[in-house]
């Protein structure tokens, strides 16, 4: 699974500002010939992107090729269950990347476009927020 090598710090602050507005960079198709692009904000896990990569290359055959323009660089923290409050954050539970309404997640070419429209509806199911199958057609 995607995880950053090393961090500065252990631990972060959960920030519910960075949430607001839709995406800047990342909302176009940069490498493929059709892509995976949110319409609505969230937080995609490790395990959620490693899933819909698995699904694209399970649908092509592992034919053509596949861009993952996210990278899930902020940990989440959680606690076991049952602890009293107090003592502290939380142990690292799992890495995610926050998303924006816009961005593309991921792309692909190299395979008939059918076969591509399904591979990336079936990784849409995947993921945690919903999706829209966009086109370098103009």
């Amino acid at each position: 699974m995607l995880q950053p090598k090393k961090t500065k710090y252990r631990r972060q602050h959960r920030l519910r500002s960075q949430r607001k507005g839709v995406a800047t960079s990342g909302t176009t198709l940069a490498y493929g010939e059709m892509g995976l692009k949110t319409t609505q904000n969230g937080e995609i896990t490790a395990r959620q992107i490693e899933a819909a990569r698995r699904t694209i290359a399970r649908a092509v055959k592992r034919g053509g090729k596949v861009w993952i323009r996210i990278f899930p660089d902020k940990i989440l923290t959680a606690k076991s269950g049952e602890v009293p409050m107090g003592s502290g954050k939380g142990a690292p539970d799992k890495w995610v990347a926050q998303v924006l309404p816009g961005k593309v997640l991921f792309e692909m070419a190299g395979v008939d476009k059918e076969l591509m429209r399904k591979a990336l509806k079936l990784a849409s199911y995947k993921l945690c927020v919903k999706c829209k199958i966009v086109d370098n057609e103009l």
